[in-house]
């Protein structure tokens, strides 16, 4: 398999990415975890729903792009609380965080409801909100075991 450039896939990955290149790699790999994650929870929990694999692709790209938006939001805050002085910056900084943290679940949530309709669909208490937390936190454990291991080979 050549590319347009006539080097292969795995000689062009062989040399140093750019930043962008790097970017581009980290953002399509978490979205593919992502992919993973949700196929095994709408084949095995009741909960989740997927109308289709392209409904799934684009669901998994879009909760990889509003989780980065998610912790980057958080980051902002934690930065603005942490240049502060006091007790009182401190505890804003966590309170904000977690603010943030749950919060966007809501905001994840309407998105992808509004995106895809039924045709994506959490179930249970709180209107699916607990499924899509459940979803996401095993999203989570699963990059960081991911970069984990990452590490560990190199």
């Amino acid at each position: 398999m050549t590319t347009t450039g006539g080097a292969s896939l795995w000689e062009t990955l062989d040399r140093a990415p750019s930043p962008r290149q790097r970017g581009l790699f980290r953002y399509l790999t978490a979205t593919l975890v992502d992919l993973v994650v949700l196929g095994l929870f709408a084949q095995h929990w009741d909960q989740v729903r997927v109308g289709s694999f392209t409904i799934m692709l684009l669901a998994a790209a879009l909760l990889q792009l509003l989780l980065k938006v998610t912790l980057a939001v958080e980051h902002r805050f934690a930065a603005f609380f942490s240049a502060r002085p006091g007790g009182f910056a401190k505890f804003m900084r966590f309170f904000s965080a977690w603010v943030v943290l749950f919060g966007s679940k809501f905001a994840i949530l309407g998105a992808l409801t509004f995106a895809f309709g039924e045709g994506l669909h959490f179930a249970g208490p709180f209107h699916g909100i607990v499924a899509l937390i459940v979803v996401v936190v095993a999203m989570l454990v699963v990059e960081a075991a991911i970069v984990k291991f990452y590490r560990r080979i190199g």
